[in-house]
């Protein structure tokens, strides 16, 4: 029972954290969005356009159905047409990915 007591307590305490970091990865994929993205993609619906009509804005990115962190971290991680190899660390490109998701439209 005692055991069963700490379990919960560990559980509970784990869960600000997480949440904590999953806003510590919007922000540096925030600051990596302005940094590199923005002079091509649209990287919120408030902000100024990108200057590429081809680069897709990250609220439409976020919006397609079945878009998921993964599958945006690696897509931005293997090189494509028309966009720079930025070099992305893992870290980086789930950063990138959890900012994406975060414009998707309400």
């Amino acid at each position: 029972m005692r055991a069963m007591r700490f379990m919960r307590l560990g559980m509970l305490a784990a869960l600000p954290a997480t949440a904590w970091a999953d806003g510590e990865a919007v922000d540096r994929g925030r600051w990596l969005a302005r940094q590199w993205c923005s002079a091509c993609h649209t990287i919120a619906a408030q902000a100024p356009g990108g200057r590429n009509d081809a680069a897709p804005a990250f609220p439409t990115i976020a919006a397609r159905r079945g878009a998921t962190a993964e599958g945006i971290a690696t897509y931005l991680r293997l090189p494509h047409a028309n966009m720079p190899d930025h070099g992305l660390t893992a870290r980086q490109a789930q950063d990138l990915a959890a900012y994406i998701l975060a414009q998707r439209p309400r």
